[in-house]
């Protein structure tokens, strides 16, 4: 038997092993070769910065870089807020209202992308808005917002009901017990909320290339132009997407590490205090 589980035990790890390296050389092999001196995807001939230089010297690379920021931020920004408030207030409804709402948020989630993007390129064009930034802010948000509101909804049902009516006992307004009392509660599902529309919205090819127009392009769109001839600099943009990502997630994990040090060392210095 123990035979049996030590096998076990060794497979299992050798199966890991082999799943990390099939989900990551394609990531080490983008980053070697953003460096490499040649045009060559198969062949390392030397280590140069020169399709970085590249990259920061083309305009129409740069302004996709700037449009998938812009559009990202502003995508998350507002589709937290609006997403964050319909959860509250649905959290607050009836439950025939609640369902009605619940499944008419999981259409954009469920849609297949390209549904979603036939959709919007048709409502654009009746009400003869003409396709450029505008048009793909909106259609970003839209289909943020769902992801928000899924994200908030679970952490508002976890409240004590109670609770509002409590701060409102209390003297709190209801724009007062709203910011000081429930969204501090609900912090993580907002945070979790922002990071999922962030991504979407950063990530986003399909509905991104029906609605767009006049020049204005993310990277996304960029890069599939790209892939149809030979050109290292996508491997470039990858590398500072992936560089970008890694500071994120590190920041993110040692956030919470030194608020607890220096929680300690407050308690530490209050009871030497004491």
């Amino acid at each position: 038997m123990n035979k049996k589980i030590g096998l076990k035990h060794i497979f299992s790890k050798i199966f890991i092993g082999l799943m990390m390296f099939f989900f990551y050389l394609p990531i080490v092999y983008t980053v070697i070769f953003s460096f490499n001196s040649s045009k060559s995807l198969s062949k390392f001939t030397g280590f140069s910065f020169i399709w970085y230089e590249r990259l920061f010297k083309s305009n129409d690379m740069m302004d996709s870089i700037f449009y998938t920021v812009v559009i990202a931020v502003l995508a998350t920004f507002i589709s937290t807020i609006v997403g964050t408030i319909t959860a509250i207030g649905l959290s607050k409804s009836n439950k025939v209202l609640r369902g009605i709402v619940a499944q008419i948020n999981d259409l954009p989630v469920m849609n297949p992308d390209i549904v979603t993007a036939i959709g919007l390129l048709m409502f654009f064009s009746s009400l003869a808005i003409k396709k450029g930034f505008i048009t793909l802010l909106l259609a970003h948000i839209m289909f943020c917002i769902p992801f928000v509101i899924l994200s908030v909804l679970p952490k508002l049902r976890s409240l004590d009901p109670n609770i509002l009516d409590a701060a409102l006992d209390l003297g709190c307004t209801p724009i007062k017990a709203l910011i000081k009392v429930i969204v501090p509660q609900i912090t993580s599902g907002i945070l979790a909320g922002a990071l999922i529309a962030f991504t979407m919205s950063f990530d986003d090819f399909v509905i991104s290339y029906f609605v767009t127009g006049n020049g204005v392009n993310n990277i996304s769109i960029m890069i599939y132009t790209m892939t149809k001839r030979v050109n290292p600099t996508i491997n470039v943009i990858s590398t500072l997407i992936i560089a970008v990502i890694t500071i994120i997630l590190v920041i993110i994990n040692i956030a919470p590490i030194i608020k607890e040090r220096k929680l300690k060392m407050e308690v530490k210095k209050n009871e030497k205090t004491s």
